[in-house]
């Protein structure tokens, strides 16, 4: 497979798991101070699912063009299918190929991103709604719980907010916080720590800040809280 769209796709295979757990927490530091919140035998898959996560997101909203990022969805797609088939090319399917995710019908539900990313937030929201359903079932495979009657909600909330974040766009961040769900359903806990770490970054953005880490401090009470529920 040739590197499409810069990056995703030969050279990964020679790259470590960690690298790209590494990139994800550079963009989220605070996972250092909530990891604490998760049990240790659930972590790898976790962080590994967040960085499989914040690929995706950077692919569909991230950069001034499209066709590199639709080159690499198109490659994230090729790579789904063949996890399913236990396949692998990227480093990440090292922590997640073998959880019982369908790694088919999410590759499936990627076809959603590249109509969402111009976008109004209402269009998007409509464009992203299978997208969010099955990232709300594979988050329950991954963490072996139900799916709650919310999740697509929350999954959906924070889908709009990664695109608001990736365009600088205070004005859908305002658009996605007047939504964004306050019951939250059967959600993981990992899921309710980096989506309460997401919306904190949302209301920087709405206010036209710079959105920044939080502090240690701020990020063990926010991250307790929503580990409580």
């Amino acid at each position: 497979m040739t590197d499409a769209g810069g990056g995703v796709g030969a050279t990964d295979n020679r790259e470590p798991p960690e690298s790209f757990i590494a990139k994800f927490h550079e963009r989220w530091p605070e996972w250092g101070v909530a990891i604490a919140f998760i049990e240790p035998g659930g972590r790898d898959a976790l962080e590994a699912w967040l960085a499989l996560l914040q690929e995706f997101a950077d692919a569909a909203w991230g950069g001034s063009q499209a066709a590199p990022g639709l080159a690499k969805l198109a490659w994230w797609q090729d790579e789904l299918l063949g996890w399913s088939r236990g396949a692998r090319r990227h480093p990440l399917a090292q922590r997640l190929r073998a959880q019982s995710v369908d790694w088919s019908a999410l590759g499936h539900a990627l076809n959603v991103l590249p109509a969402s990313r111009e976008a109004t937030v209402d269009g998007a929201a409509t464009v992203l709604g299978p997208l969010a359903d099955a990232l709300a079932q594979a988050e329950a495979r991954l963490s072996g719980q139900a799916v709650g009657p919310h999740d697509t909600s929350l999954l959906l909330a924070v889908l709009l907010g990664e695109r608001a974040l990736r365009h600088g766009d205070a004005d859908a961040a305002q658009r996605v916080l007047a939504t964004w769900p306050t019951r939250r359903g059967a959600a993981s806990r990992g899921r309710r720590i980096q989506a309460e770490l997401l919306r904190r970054r949302l209301l920087a953005l709405a206010r036209r800040r710079p959105p920044q880490s939080l502090a240690a401090w701020r990020t063990l009470l926010l991250a307790w809280r929503a580990a409580r529920g």
